[in-house]
């Protein structure tokens, strides 16, 4: 949900400042102030080179910081106390600006090399007193403390960015890592090389060290290649593993692919993939890795017979308008850092094996603020917008935006920590209509990385254009309009996907493309690509279907006909013992109905939209940029579910499997009544329990559908209630929430009936979740939270209950959470319990 108009008109724009921490763009696309002064006082000029000046340009990293980088706390507040002279750590060997902990030990690394050319883990370090050090030569001291570094030299833009696929048959374990790197500062004779190495025989023993405290930047640990690590990581490292490999150990390595080259005013820079396979032991597994035998990073890859641990969230940004330190508390270098902070802390105890993204992965909004598109943006008539000239010099422009905006923010702070850790899960469903709109992520986790819905097992949902697909049909025609679409979807597919269609191609047979989870849809309407949906494997009786809500997308459709029937294909496919299936879509499918407001905002007789026009009221906000439509409409129907729009299809026939189960619908019902009730007999047929996973709204809950109870029906048991399926609702793990008269009037439409679907035997409801808020005081809604969260994801083994843990943060900026228990109960009918 992002509109500038519920936040900007609040404050001047002289008002309010951004910390932007050192990774960040010179100019912060989240500032209100930046995008307000620059276009009021410094109109786009050109250099003397005759170029413009972008808004947001990036940097090649420093080696250190690839990865993810420590957290420095920004020094709000006094000075730390001074530590006591008998504790024996010099303060020039203290990490600056931040104080040690007390009862911490001091250690430091051993030499960066053993005998074998392996950087040995921070848990692996040697120990050493200061007294020891002083005594040491100055060479000793210099090989003690020495980092890493990469050989041939790589200078990187971004990553490594991890992306999990599937498991196969085999029980080979399927994933990718991809990173981007300046040719100009970089050496490719020979390619790039990852190497990774573990051992299947040694189990994975984890030590719980997350003390419940405010998880301040120390708690997540030290950068790898931090030489001071030791100061403050004996709270975190972990039991496993061992510094001295087994005669069990595997390793492998795999040479870069060039995937893409991107050509900017800043030179060339080039997208490198390497694919990852892992044959799964019979317990889980931590795999290091380290690209040009530099920094070793690590990840873990669940046991053969075991269900992967997931961490999901949406919305990993700020709507324009919203000023970022209002959502950090001390300590923090940003408000992006807190609830991602309390994720990897508890990552850290028991490491997740993806990362599931559900919408808004990115916001896309300063792009309208770029120099070359600024004549377009601020042309005063709607319809001329529609046929503004599309010139070479806006194209680079929006693949310049684009590609420096994925950089900045995959790498920063602790986002850029979860995304090298972590493998992820992914999903196609870029907006390229929020400005720019979300794509579903599944990314799975790694050492730190991220690597499960968009990589993790999701549709990464970019903020592009809010809604792309839904505007009127010669709007979505007009040249720049959807070349901003068209663009967002192809960054999406190579930054979140590690796809690009004209090297991989479009066919998704066994063994045709690289990425074995695969589902090619249909040709889009308005993006030169098909849609690009996944299927992946979590455990023996586990699967999560990220559906790509956003390339055929039109006004009366979210997905064709074909993609639902290879989708359904593939669904009928999964292996017989398969028990919880979780879909993951970018916004609510079950949600309270706001059908009302809609229609009311949609009308041409919406006197705020007459208000927003003329900018009376502080509601010129209110309207879009694009044709002055009401632009808090997108997000309030992804508030009421965009599937309860009554998208009315044509008449048509599916073929939803190897049963030839047939299906008509009719002109009355809407497109998302139809999915669930095919969802309702799949889940019947193969006895399997369907959840859904979104996010995009900023506030938390569970919807649920479930069989109609009536005077003469009983009400059936969830466990054997095929209609049963949850809808978990987790946003945001870093904007704001919705004003509080949203969340009032969305608690209130819970509680209401909600007959839409009565026809077909489905009761629509929520589920009484919140009976206390995180800090332990009332609840002010037992259906809607409206604090930061991120849902943590296991099945139990002991009911095969899939449970669903939504942490909520308990005081804003401080990013400790509490957390809420929602179960999608493993499925225990027969075919003759339900036989309608």
């Amino acid at each position: 949900m992002d509109n500038a108009g519920w936040h900007a008109h609040r404050r001047d724009a002289d008002s309010v400042s951004f910390a932007c921490n050192l990774s960040r763009p010179r100019t912060c696309p989240c500032s209100p102030d930046a995008s307000k002064q620059a276009d009021a006082r410094y109109p786009p000029a050109r250099g003397p080179d005759g170029r413009y000046q972008p808004v947001e340009q990036v940097f090649p990293l420093e080696e250190n910081f690839v990865g993810g980088f420590r957290p420095v706390a920004p020094s709000p507040g006094p000075p730390p106390v001074p530590e006591k002279d008998d504790m024996g750590i010099p303060h020039s060997l203290r990490p600056q600006g931040k104080r040690i902990p007390s009862g911490y030990s001091y250690q430091t690394q051993s030499p960066v090399r053993d005998n074998e050319g392996r950087q040995p883990s921070a848990a692996s370090v040697a120990s050493y007193s200061t007294s020891q050090l002083a005594q040491m030569s100055a060479v000793e001291r210099s090989q003690n403390l020495k980092v890493a570094r990469m050989n041939p030299p790589l200078q990187f833009m971004c990553g490594p960015l991890l992306r999990y696929d599937t498991v196969d048959k085999e029980g080979v374990w399927n994933g990718a890592a991809l990173i981007v790197t300046a040719d100009a500062g970089s050496t490719y004779d020979p390619h790039p090389m990852l190497s990774y190495h573990w051992d299947p025989e040694r189990p994975v023993l984890f030590k719980k060290t997350h003390s419940g405290g405010n998880p301040k930047s120390f708690d997540l640990g030290p950068h790898p290649a931090d030489p001071m690590a030791a100061l403050y990581s004996n709270n975190f490292s972990q039991t496993n593993g061992s510094p001295n490999p087994s005669t069990a150990t595997e390793k492998r390595e795999v040479p870069g692919q060039e995937i893409w080259v991107y050509a900017g005013n800043g030179g060339t820079f080039t997208f490198w993939r390497f694919i990852i396979q892992i044959p799964l032991s019979r317990h889980e597994m931590k795999i290091r890795y380290t690209v040009n035998n530099g920094q070793e990073l690590e990840f873990f890859v669940p046991g053969r017979g075991q269900t992967m641990r997931l961490a999901a969230y949406s919305c990993n940004g700020f709507s324009a308008g919203v000023n970022a330190d209002d959502f950090r508390s001390p300590g923090f270098a940003s408000g992006y850092d807190p609830v991602w902070c309390d994720l990897l802390a508890k990552h850290a105890e028991q490491p997740y094996h993806a990362l599931v993204g559900g919408g808004d992965q990115l916001y896309c909004d300063g792009l309208t603020r770029e120099p070359e598109l600024q004549e377009w943006v601020n042309h005063p008539n709607p319809e001329q917008k529609k046929t503004f000239a599309l010139t070479q010099e806006i194209l680079s422009a929006i693949d310049r935006f684009y590609f420096n905006h994925y950089c900045s923010i995959f790498r920063s702070g602790a986002f850029s920590r979860a995304n090298s850790s972590m493998y992820v899960f992914t999903s196609s469903l870029t907006n390229v209509g929020r400005l720019l709109t979300p794509v579903y992520v599944f990314q799975t986790i790694t050492t730190w990385s991220v690597f499960l819905s968009d990589t993790v097992l999701g549709n990464a949902d970019t903020s592009q254009i809010d809604g792309f697909g839904s505007y009127p049909d010669d709007l979505q025609k007009a040249p720049i309009f959807r070349t901003i679409g068209s663009r967002g979807y192809f960054f999406f597919l190579l930054f979140q996907c590690f796809i690009n269609d004209e090297l991989d191609g479009i066919a998704d047979s066994p063994g045709a493309h690289a990425s074995k989870s695969l589902v090619i849809g249909a040709q889009g309407p308005y993006v030169p690509f098909p849609s690009h949906s996944f299927l992946s494997y979590l455990g023996p009786t586990s699967w999560m279907l990220m559906l790509d809500c956003r390339a055929e997308r039109k006004l009366d459709q979210v997905c064709s006909p074909d993609e639902y029937r290879r989708v359904f294909q593939r669904l009928h496919d999964l292996p017989s013992i398969t028990e919880h299936l979780i879909i993951q879509l970018g916004i609510p499918i079950a949600y309270p109905r706001m059908v009302f407001l809609e229609t009311m905002l949609g009308s041409k007789l919406n006197p705020l939209v007459h208000l927003g026009r003329a900018g009376s009221m502080g509601l010129k906000g209110f309207v879009n940029k694009f044709n002055a439509d009401a632009e808090l409409l997108d997000d309030l129907v992804s508030h009421a579910s965009e599937y309860l729009r009554e998208i009315v299809l044509t008449s048509f026939r599916m073929i939803t499997g190897r049963q030839n189960i047939i299906s008509d619908i009719s002109v009355e019902q809407s497109e998302r009544n139809w999915f669930i009730e095919q969802l309702q007999l799949f889940a019947q047929h193969r006895r399997l329990r369907v959840t859904f996973l979104s996010g995009d709204v900023h506030c938390c809950s569970v919807g649920v559908l479930k069989t109609l109870t009536t005077k003469k029906a009983r009400d059936v048991p969830a466990s054997v209630d095929h209609r049963y399926m949850i809808n978990i609702v987790t946003s945001a793990i870093v904007n704001t929430p919705p004003p509080g008269g949203v969340l009032k009037m969305v608690s209130t439409l819970a509680t209401k009936t909600h007959r839409t679907m009565h026809y077909a035997e489905t009761d629509e409801t929520m589920m009484p979740i919140f009976d206390k808020e995180p800090d332990g005081g009332a609840a002010k809604s037992k259906y809607i939270m409206g604090r930061r969260n991120w849902c943590s994801i296991a099945l139990d083994l002991s009911s095969g209950d899939m449970i669903f843990d939504i942490r909520v943060e308990k005081q804003k900026g401080y990013g400790e959470t509490a957390g809420y228990i929602a179960r999608a109960p493993a499925p225990r009918w027969t075919p003759q319990t339900n036989a309608s």
